[in-house]
């Protein structure tokens, strides 16, 4: 596994294979965000989105908190102070925080979460933003911006009622409570499960399906889970993931996965 030169002090960015592996780490601050971070994390899907040679990324973190959302401590006595790095990248990118959320222009690209103890506010905000996501048995989640006078600026009053039901969605933005691993996984808030320690395990076993197959496909189907909501009509959403399919039956991998299927092998997929 290399560390790749985006990383930053508070955003640990590693390539494994065609995995790329993001982790947060302010485990002193319970990875509550800072401009370090938000900004590794952007060069991050940056590299992810760009990459050919990238399928999938793991978001992770360091520490016994995955994420604590934004630094109510340093917020309050307005002492977050942001580096030059990123208000110059902001200049360019006025969004640059909410693509580093993934509230914004996410990667076309699958993103695995794992999560170990607590992922509050902004930490089950992103969480929104990932595809599929494993949880330790121990975590713990709560979009909590109403219980400090504030609002969820990160996509879960609109996101958060599409990936649950209506109701559960307004009780966990209104009553700004703590919902268990158990809970969130009986919501459909994750995917799965795993003791304390082996989310990231976990997460690696998902990266590796997803790396098995084609990586044309993969994109085109993520592009469209991305692009085509239920707020399309559904005549539509065909027409515009009909448009995604074309060119992925016409590429050399899908001519390798029928083969490979005939021959009775596994197949070698290039990306072309």
């Amino acid at each position: 596994m290399t560390e790749l030169d985006i990383s930053t002090k508070n955003c640990i960015v590693e390539q494994d294979g065609h995995v790329l592996i993001v982790t947060l780490n302010r485990p002193e601050a319970k990875n509550a965000f800072s401009p370090e971070m938000l900004l590794g994390m952007y060069k991050a899907w940056q590299r992810l989105e760009h990459d050919d040679e990238l399928y999938c990324a793991i978001l992770t973190a360091n520490g016994d908190t995955f994420c604590a959302g934004m630094d109510l401590k340093a917020g309050a006595e307005g002492q977050q102070r942001s580096t030059e790095e990123f208000m110059e990248v902001m200049g360019r990118v006025p969004n640059v925080h909410w693509q580093a959320l993934l509230r914004d222009n996410r990667p076309n690209k699958p993103l695995i979460l794992a999560v170990e103890g607590y992922a509050l506010a902004g930490g089950t905000e992103i969480l929104q933003g990932t595809d599929i996501r494993v949880a330790a048995d121990n975590a713990i989640f709560g979009i909590t911006e109403v219980a400090r006078g504030l609002y969820p600026m990160s996509g879960s009053t609109v996101r958060l009622r599409r990936q649950i039901p209506y109701c559960l969605a307004a009780e966990m933005l209104l009553c700004g409570e703590h919902i268990s691993a158990q809970r969130a996984l009986q919501i459909g808030l994750v995917n799965k499960l795993v003791p304390a320690g082996q989310t990231l395990a976990a997460a690696r076993e998902y990266a590796a399906k997803i790396c098995a197959n084609g990586p044309l496909a993969v994109k085109a189907v993520t592009r469209s889970l991305r692009e085509h909501q239920e707020c399309m009509a559904e005549a539509d959403a065909m027409l515009a993931s009909d448009e995604l399919a074309g060119p992925v039956f016409a590429s050399a991998d899908a001519r390798e996965g029928m083969r490979a299927f005939k021959e009775k092998r596994p197949a070698v997929f290039t990306g072309k």
